[in-house]
Formats: structure tokens, sequence, C-alpha cells
């Protein structure tokens, strides 16, 4: 099971080793291989994200996840974003940038490093908003009670999520605008927060949107099919394929942009270890390949109904990240924070799940919602 999920991701890794190798040197292997760590622990949070979506979507669309998916992941925003945003910054063509990104990398990082803040508040607002219709919503299965059920009871409210999140954007704007040096260029920046922080909103909501809508009528028609088979129903019953393929399609794209507004941190964060373009994108990409890789294996195992506070524990470790993500268009954030938050997060309620599944065992039965609450609660 496990070489047929990851086998991919193995050879990648060793193909891209050894063309690191090959092709620059020692150097370039230990680069490559840090760079693939670094976006491991730092996207383990999006796998079991991603899981929780993939888990809907039929084997077709795994697999075009795993396949189109992943060139969109490696090559679209490990090598070909960056080189957008520096030919967006610096106002040249992609050819232009690339040759930036060879002959002169220090101007290259320079140029990415300046596009940081719309980055960050674009991917922030779109994580920010994942984050906060998760906690808003009332859930049976509570990790953290203490905390969850008083904000599934505030999220009846209509809307609060985008009222929170554009509050949010307000004060990110309006601080980055405060704390800089008085110059036409910041007021610019902080404008540009403020733009890219919606535009990020925009995006949730129309992508999520229309994921939602179709999944919900996916299910609205599998139902009406169920009954028509139920009364014996003479006429033909309505196919619900063209309806799954669209669903399928906008979740799809829901986790494209998920996965890309993951994708930020690494991608500014990889600028700590190297600027060398081909060195970065070669690592991010072996990271993004067991990512992908680990996604599909919580998936096939089951292990998001086996461990149910795993969905929370990665929903918490987003809003960190959106949060992490704001702060840094201001204040620079280590890495090995960002990292080490998600994966401490993510242990917890792994291991609050180990905890309750054995609770529950010596208890003999199934978890009721208190049950369930009670031994969260100890967390």
């Amino acid at each position: 099971m496990i070489l047929r999920t990851f086998g991919w991701s193995f050879a990648v890794t060793a193909a891209g080793l050894a063309f690191a190798a090959w092709q620059w040197g020692w150097e370039a292997f230990g680069i490559v291989l840090i760079l693939s760590v670094l976006e491991i622990s730092l996207s383990f949070d999006n796998a079991v994200v991603n899981a929780g979506i993939l888990k809907k979507m039929n084997a077709f669309w795994q697999k075009i996840f795993l396949t189109i998916g992943i060139m969109v992941a490696v090559f679209g925003m490990r090598l070909v974003f960056p080189v957008l945003i520096v030919a967006i910054s610096a106002k040249v063509g992609p050819v232009e940038a690339v040759a930036l990104a060879i002959d002169d990398p220090g101007r290259y990082e320079d140029l990415v490093t300046d596009a940081h803040p719309a980055i960050a508040a674009f991917g922030g607002m779109f994580l920010l908003m994942i984050f906060l219709d998760f906690v808003f919503e009332d859930r049976d299965t509570k990790w953290l009670a203490w905390l969850e059920r008083p904000l599934a009871k505030l999220g009846r409210i209509d809307m609060l999520s985008v009222c929170v999140a554009l509050i949010v954007l307000s004060v990110t704007a309006m601080t980055f605008a405060t704390h800089a040096h008085v110059s036409t260029g910041h007021a610019d920046k902080a404008a540009t927060v403020l733009l890219s922080g919606v535009a990020g909103l925009i995006t949730y909501l129309v992508v999520g949107g229309l994921s939602g809508y179709f999944e919900d009528k996916l299910e609205e028609e599998e139902g009406h099919e169920h009954e028509e088979e139920k009364a014996g129903a003479g006429g033909k019953p309505v196919s619900a394929v063209g309806l799954a393929g669209k669903a399928a399609f906008f979740l799809f794209l829901y986790l494209e942009v998920l996965d890309a507004s993951f994708s930020f941190d690494g991608v500014i964060g990889a600028f700590a270890v190297t600027n060398h373009i081909f060195w970065m994108a070669l690592g991010l990409g072996i990271g993004a390949m067991y990512v992908r890789s680990l996604t599909v294996y919580l998936v096939r195992q089951g292990t998001l109904d086996e461990y149910v506070y795993l969905e929370h524990g990665a929903h918490y470790a987003i809003g960190a990240l959106a949060a992490i993500l704001l702060v840094t268009i201001r204040h620079e954030v280590d890495e090995i924070i960002t990292g080490l938050v998600g994966v401490v997060l993510i242990a917890a309620s792994f291991l609050s799940s180990v905890r309750r599944n054995k609770a529950l065992a010596a208890g003999g039965g199934r978890p009721t919602a208190d049950e369930r609450t009670a031994v969260s609660s100890g967390v």
C-alpha cells in the first residue's frame, strides 16, 4: 500500500537528488534535500485538510489530483509562480524574469521579497476563511469543546466569518500603513495589502461557493434517484454523473487554490536557504509530491475517520498559518516556527484521537456526542 501510494514520490526524490548532484554538485544535493524536508514539514496540515476534501471525490478525480494537480503544484506554484511575481514586479517579460533569476539571483530574490506583502495578504485571507468557516460550524465531534462550543453558537450569525475576516484584513492593512515609513511606496503597499486580501476572500467565496453548490446539488439528485428506485418508479432516474463531474471539478479547483495558499510560505521561506530558482523548484517540488501522496494515503486508509480530531488539528494549524502569513507582511517569522506550529497542533490532535479511541474501546460502545465531548475536553 505504501509503495503503491508513495512510489512516484520515491522515484522523483531519487531522480531529483541524483540530477541535482550530477548537474550542480553535492551542495545542490544538500540544499534540494533540505528544501524537500522544509516543504513537507510546512505542508503536513495541508495533506490532512486535502484528505478531508479528496475523500468526497471518486477514483478518477483522485487520479486527476495526483497527475494534473501535481503538475500545477510543482511547475505552477514552485517554478512559474515566482517567475510571474518577478515579471510583474519588475515589469519585464517571463523570459527576462528567468534570465534575471539565473544571472542576478540576488535581484530576483529582492523582487520576490518585495511582492511578499501582496502574496501573504492573499494567502492569509484565503486560509483564514477556511479556518473561520470550520470553527464557526456546529459539529457533533468537538476537540477543544470549551472553545468550539461558544464559537459554534456565534456561527449562527449569517456571514460572521466574512465580517471577521474583513475586520482582520482592515486592521492588518492599517497596521502596515501606520508602522511603515512615510513614503509613497509604503502607502501603495498598504493599499496593495488591502486589495490582495479582498482578492483572496473573493477567491475563497467563489471557488468554495461553486464547489459547495454542485456538491449539494449532487447529493440532492442522488437522493431523488434513491427515492425513485425505492418506490419502483418506471421512468428513467436522473443521472448524477454530470453533476458529479462538476462537483468534483470545482472541488479540484478549490484544492488547487488551497495548495497555492499553503505553498506561499514555502516559496518565500525557501529564499532563506537559497535563491537558486531551479534548486528551489526541485526541492519544493519533491516535497509537494510527498504531500500529495500523503493526502491520498490518508484517504485510502480512512485515517480521518479513525482519528477524528486530526481534521480539527489541521484547521487550527491553518488558522495559525493564516495569522503567521499576515504577521509576515510587516515582521519576519522563522520558518522553523511556522513548521513547528502545524506539527505540534496535528500531533496533539492525533494523540487526543488515540486517547479517545482507547477510552471508547474500554467502554465497549459507539461514541455519543457527550462521550466525544467528554474525551475531547481532557485536552
